[in-house]
């Protein structure tokens, strides 16, 4: 008498889902190949290339040191700070020389907001724009 089961498990495992994959792979490393030929074109210049010198006028900025002190750039020096009367004029002519209505403001983190505050109302009642400058 043959007590065996009669249904076998089949071990053998089915090749369609593994040609799927490897047509899949292939598809993606085509792909994948042919994206990383795209390079992004970079204009340099040729070694006997004169360049032209930047014309742009800097920006006039009021730094504002760690003791509420004055410096106006460009021209200011940061080891000579000055009371905020004295620099006024010399911020007005930093800014018309520049030939553009725009200040830039920046402070030392330690700088009082009355000191900020009192650029910017100097900007606004001469009619500049005035431009914060910080660090993140």
């Amino acid at each position: 008498m043959d007590l065996g089961t009669r249904n076998k498990v089949k071990i053998e495992g089915g090749m369609a889902s593994m040609t799927d994959l490897v047509f899949l792979l292939l598809i993606f490393f085509i792909i994948m190949s042919l994206m990383s030929q795209d390079q992004t074109p970079i204009d340099l210049p040729k070694p006997d290339e004169k360049l032209t010198p930047v014309t742009d006028p800097v920006t006039p900025t009021v730094i504002i040191t760690e003791d509420n002190m004055y410096v106006v750039t460009p021209g200011g020096n940061i080891e000579d700070p000055m009371t905020f009367d004295e620099i006024k004029e010399l911020a007005a002519a930093a800014v018309e020389k520049s030939g553009k209505s725009k200040l830039k403001i920046a402070g030392h983190r330690k700088a009082d907001y009355e000191a900020v505050f009192n650029v910017l109302a100097l900007a606004q009642a001469n009619g500049w724009d005035p431009v914060m400058a910080y660090d993140r």
